[in-house]
């Protein structure tokens, strides 16, 4: 996404640039910039390690290892590149390693770091730590380590394949995973980069854990339910104004029309959503029985037809395509929703479980 420059009366874009061509590197640019300055991440972050790998038969390292005030380790990998790798992987496995370290294990890896960029600081590691979690010396209150794990995953994009994964596991109550874009710009010789959340937004990051603990909550509730049937309803919020609570197949319908008024491409859409869940028939079929007939060619019965919106078909003029969406969507009703309102937050719709 390019930045505009004003110019009098005229806009002047400012191209997107490479950090390849801007020759800035993963470990000897980022991630020292970050090292020294980690609040583009988060404010309540302290790094206390680089090249963290202290365990049995460590063969690989992670970049930045952090601790937040709550007590959280906090895993940071960085891509420069667009794809971001198999950094979740990696992510993942680290998290898993690190979970069983003490305050005594933080301090002495804040130990290490201070002896390496800071040897002539009085600084003590302790002393730094207990401050930074609040801790109360008068009480005798001993210092503590989560064995929850967060991770931040920084890289100039991310492919569909991670951004999947992570709001996969972002689904889970207690898991915290989320991802930071770093988009370089040159201005006249001098670097510029533009650090964006974009999962979860920041503005979504609150609401989405109250859905996973209410999630939660109703599938442990739905063999209590009439037929074992989750009877949630759903309003989808467009630029702030909640529309009516709709049932969950009507709720997927009304978010891809409303990304669709707003503009999103519906082969854009299309990507984010299962190929069952948003089928996609050639030509322009603006009536119920075409759709019907074309659709009946690539599903494997006349009931699957049922299952489908065919009187609410979505026409593609320019590209000569009709989509139409599924009636069928049970469990995976909030994952789709969810997914759909992070990869295009710049629509402004979203969603939200109906009270009740």
């Amino acid at each position: 996404m390019p930045l505009y420059g004003v110019d009098g009366e005229r806009l002047l874009e400012v191209p997107v640039e490479k950090f390849a061509a801007l020759n800035m590197y993963e470990r000897d640019d980022l991630q020292r910039l970050l090292r020294n300055d980690i609040t583009p991440l988060g404010r309540d972050l302290l790094v206390i390690a680089e090249e963290f790998g202290r365990w049995e038969d460590a063969r690989r390292r992670i970049d930045l290892l952090a601790i937040d005030t709550a007590g959280r380790l906090v895993v940071i990998e960085l891509k420069r590149t667009e794809a971001g790798g198999h950094m979740d992987l990696q992510a993942i496995r680290y998290a898993a390693m690190i979970s069983t370290m003490s305050f005594e294990d933080v301090v002495a890896a804040y130990e290490g770091l201070i002896a390496r960029y800071h040897p002539h600081d009085d600084v003590d590691a302790r002393t730094k730590l207990e401050s930074f979690l609040a801790v109360d010396d008068e009480s005798g209150e001993e210092p503590t380590v989560s064995s929850q794990v967060r991770i931040i995953l920084v890289s100039a994009d991310f492919g569909r394949e991670i951004t999947t994964t992570i709001l996969w596991l972002n689904s889970f109550e207690g898991m915290d995973v989320r991802c930071f874009r770093l988009i370089p710009y040159d201005l006249d010789g001098r670097v510029v980069l533009d650090v964006q959340q974009v999962i979860p937004l920041p503005e979504a990051a609150d609401y989405q854990v109250r859905v996973r603990r209410k999630e939660a909550e109703r599938e442990r509730a739905l063999s209590r339910a009439v037929g074992g049937r989750d009877l949630t309803k759903y309003h989808i919020v467009v630029d702030g104004d909640e529309l009516p609570a709709e049932p969950k197949r009507q709720a997927v319908r009304i978010m891809v029309e409303q990304l669709a008024a707003k503009g999103v491409p519906l082969r854009e859409i299309h990507e984010v959503m299962p190929d069952r869940g948003m089928r996609r028939l050639p030509g322009r079929l603006s009536d119920e029985d075409s759709v019907k007939r074309e659709l009946a060619s690539v599903v494997a019965s006349v009931d699957q037809v049922r299952r489908h919106f065919t009187d609410r078909p979505l026409v593609d003029e320019a590209h000569e395509e009709t989509y139409v969406i599924s009636k069928m969507w049970g469990l995976k009703t909030e994952q789709v929703l969810t997914e759909l309102a992070n990869t295009f937050p710049d629509a402004g719709v979203t969603f939200r479980a109906a009270d009740g």
